[in-house]
């Protein structure tokens, strides 16, 4: 099992879009393992994506609503309706924000065969794929909050130990 640490916020790797995978090859077979073992070595992890261990690839997997699975260049598909919720991130370390999100969401892409495939859901499970895909493309939740929530989350960030390293 190989746990890869997470990049915190202020790696630059967070900010940076992720590169689209070209190869569907025994790296690619590594990194998803690892990604895997990152996400599920600890508990209450919905996601890991690729950018978060410091590989600028399209990839990452995902345990939300009894689903499990990873998702090699993904894109999204996002329903009008809105869900209200908390969400955090392994990058971001113990913050939770209100963030809106989509209430469905569909993702599509390949699995590290170079297969296609489908993953769709609402609540929770399109929840974390939006959270997962915006990594890739070198957002964070942070930068979906407005007004008073935004300007807490940035205090609440600014005071957090870790970011002080």
């Amino acid at each position: 099992m190989t746990m890869r640490p997470i990049r915190l916020l202020g790696d630059a790797v967070l900010r940076t879009p992720a590169e689209p995978v070209t190869s569907f090859d025994a790296e690619l077979h590594s990194l998803v393992t690892d990604l895997m073992d990152t996400l599920l070595g600890a508990p209450g992890r919905a996601g890991v994506a690729a950018t978060q261990v410091g590989v600028s690839a399209r990839v990452f997997v995902y345990d939300a609503d009894g689903q499990v699975g990873h998702v090699v260049n993904p894109t999204i598909e996002l329903s009008e309706e809105l869900q209200e919720g908390e969400e955090g991130c392994l990058s971001i370390p113990e913050l939770y924000f209100p963030t809106p999100r989509a209430m469905s969401a569909t993702v599509q892409g390949f699995d590290q065969y170079g297969t296609p495939l489908t993953v769709s859901g609402s609540g929770f499970l399109a929840r974390a794929l939006q959270h997962e895909t915006d990594h890739l493309d070198g957002k964070l939740y942070i930068d979906t909050l407005r007004g008073d929530t935004r300007r807490q989350a940035l205090r609440d960030i600014r005071a957090a130990a870790w970011s002080r390293r």
